[in-house]
This record gives C-alpha cells, sequence and structure tokens, in this order.
C-alpha cells in the first residue's frame, strides 16, 4: 500500500482536498458490492430516498447506513484496502468507518447534485476527515463528481443543501454562509474531476466542494459506492440542524472522540 499512496499523493490529497487513485480496488471487490447494492434497493433502509420527481427521465436515488446488514459492504468496509488507503492519506495513525453513502444516478437522468460540503452535515469535527468515492462502472469525465481544489483549506463553513430543492438548511446562523455560484466562478478556480475506470476511486476531504453532473447523456448506470472515514482527531459535535446521518445512538459529549461502537476502528499503522 505503501507503493499506492506515495508521499506525492498525499501532498496532492493536502494541497488539493481531493485525488484520483487507480486500480488500488480490484474487480472482486467491485462484483461483490454490486450484488450488495441490489440488495440493498430491493430492501432499502428507512433513509433511503429518491430524488427524482415522478414521471421525469431516469432515476437519482441514494441510501446510507446499511453496511452492518448488507454483508458484501460490511465485508468491504472491513477487509477491503479501504481504511488503510484514507489513514495513510490522512496521516492518520488509525481510520474509523463512519459511514456508507450509496448514489445512483440512472442513465438519462436530469438532476445534478448541488455544489456541498459534506462536513457540515455531519456530527462531527476535525481535520483528518474523508471519504472514498468508489464508482462500480465506468465513469466519464463528463458525469464524474467535481472538486473545488483547495476548497477545504478556506476555513469556511457552508451550509448544508438539501438535493431536493438545492435550498440551504437554515440561515442567519454564526459560522455558516451560503455556497458561492461554483458554476458561475469556474474561470476563476480548479476544477478536478477524471475519466475513470473499474478500480479507480476519488478520495476527497469532508471539507472539499464538490457537486456531481446529470447523466442525460449516458447510456449506463453511474453508481457510486461512498465510505466515509475518521482519522485520529475526529470529534463529536452538534449542529444547528438534524444530522445526516443522525446515529440517534450515539451519545457523546461535544468535543469528544468518536470513540463508539457505531465507528469502529478498521485500520491501524
Amino acid at each position: 500500500m505503501n507503493d499506492l499512496i506515495s508521499e506525492s499523493t498525499v501532498a496532492d490529497f493536502e494541497r488539493d482536498g481531493a485525488v484520483c487513485l487507480r486500480g488500488v480496488f480490484d474487480i472482486s471487490w467491485l462484483d461483490s458490492l454490486s450484488a450488495g447494492l441490489e440488495k440493498n434497493f430491493a430492501h432499502p433502509g428507512p433513509d433511503s430516498t429518491v430524488y427524482t420527481p415522478q414521471g421525469k427521465p431516469g432515476g437519482f436515488y441514494d441510501d446510507y447506513c446499511n453496511w452492518h446488514r448488507i454483508p458484501e459492504y460490511k465485508d468491504f468496509v472491513l477487509n477491503s484496502p479501504a481504511g488503510e488507503i484514507v489513514g495513510r492519506l490522512m496521516r492518520s495513525s488509525s481510520a474509523r468507518i463512519y459511514h456508507e453513502h450509496v448514489l445512483v444516478k440512472e442513465p438519462g437522468t436530469t438532476e445534478v447534485t448541488p455544489w456541498h460540503h459534506d462536513l457540515p452535515y455531519y456530527g462531527v469535527d476535525g481535520e483528518r476527515l474523508c471519504s472514498i468515492w468508489l464508482p462500480l462502472d465506468p465513469v466519464p469525465r463528463s458525469a464524474c463528481p467535481e472538486f473545488v481544489a483547495g476548497s477545504h483549506r478556506s476555513g469556511k463553513m457552508y451550509y448544508p443543501r438539501l438535493f431536493v430543492s438545492h435550498q440551504n438548511y437554515g440561515e442567519g446562523v454564526d459560522g455558516f454562509e451560503t455556497i458561492p455560484d461554483i458554476d458561475a466562478e469556474r474561470d476563476s478556480r480548479t476544477i478536478l474531476s477524471w475519466d475513470l475506470e473499474p478500480g479507480d476511486c476519488i478520495v476527497f476531504h469532508m471539507r472539499t466542494l464538490h457537486g456531481a453532473p446529470a447523466t442525460a447523456h449516458l447510456k449506463t448506470r453511474r453508481r457510486g459506492f461512498s465510505t466515509r472515514w475518521l482519522g485520529d482527531d475526529a470529534c463529536f459535535t452538534t449542529r444547528p440542524w438534524k444530522t445526516s446521518p443522525p446515529f440517534p445512538e450515539v451519545d457523546l459529549d461535544e468535543g469528544a472522540l468518536m470513540d463508539h461502537a457505531a465507528f469502529p476502528v478498521v485500520w491501524h499503522a
């Protein structure tokens, strides 16, 4: 794994807040997750959401926090290289799983994923925090999630957005502001995206601004299996809104390390 996660790759991650890793997951992991995904959406969890209005083309839908009940997901979380990949990228001595999040856009989907960063949705804070976005299908750059390079280093926290309406969760809350119009500022920003083949993945910081295009032009599905990860300094926090995921079983003090059975350590250095 040291050969896959070089010092230059770690430096790129620290500078840009998002990196593409090529061929780090064996196809057998993708096949297993694909089988798990079919089980997942045949029997969705309580937090599954459909974002495409009835009668509209394609289909954009997601689900999360199912890794305990779907064996293929659990096997990936506990036994794949994912924990070591993020641990080394975060320069952390350990990696805890926070949750998994599966997002699917069927071919012909017109909905875009709004620009956002993940941290304000979550009941967690810190610097060693990241996600893996692992596509289960080939993804052309035109349909790849996009990332604003360096945005994780701004120190700003933006209101989380509803994926259905693209409206802010709240207004007038100290410490939060509305995300700027990234599409109108493309010429002045560095936007990262890639052509992705099976086995490739994107790792990004929870503070990095990102969004994703529609798949109206695609003839194939765009299935993304995301895992969210916590490093050494991850600590519990509350938000002015209901966190997503809510984790009602987690009762930690403000600022406490995320040492809880819901978030087991998967990898140690």
